[in-house]
């Protein structure tokens, strides 16, 4: 089971650092994965870390501004998000995958339910 939290309303250039808490005690097996998913669309990745946390991924539009980590001691994901622009709005769901290198919605096991990150202009 992932939990996500941290969402909020935020002013454009301001700061949120959501967090996602998972159960289990395999949780460092997992990939861990954020996506975000504007109104009527699919849900799309922007950022993955792997299970070990020694590595990270981002899609462009976020790099420099988002970083992903996580603390497997406390089986927990953060996604830290910088420099926020209107662009940014989405719900955002934190998910788990036993694969690394795949990054479709498809290839995670583990779904949270979503938080909502709303950025005013």
């Amino acid at each position: 089971q992932l939990v996500e939290s941290g969402g909020g309303l935020v002013q454009t250039g301001g700061s949120l650092r959501l967090s996602c808490a998972a159960s289990g005690r395999t949780f460092s097996s997992y990939a861990m994965n954020w996506f975000r998913q504007y109104p009527g669309k699919e849900r799309l990745f922007v950022a993955a870390i792997t299970g070990g946390g020694g590595t990270t991924y981002y899609i462009d539009s976020v790099k420099g501004r988002f970083t992903i980590s996580r603390d497997n001691a406390n089986n927990t994901v953060y996604l830290q998000m910088n420099s926020l622009k209107p662009e940014d709005t989405a719900v955002y769901y934190c998910a788990a995958s036993r694969r690394w290198g795949r990054f479709g919605p498809s290839d995670n096991i583990y779904w949270g339910q979503g938080t909502q990150v709303t950025v005013s202009s």
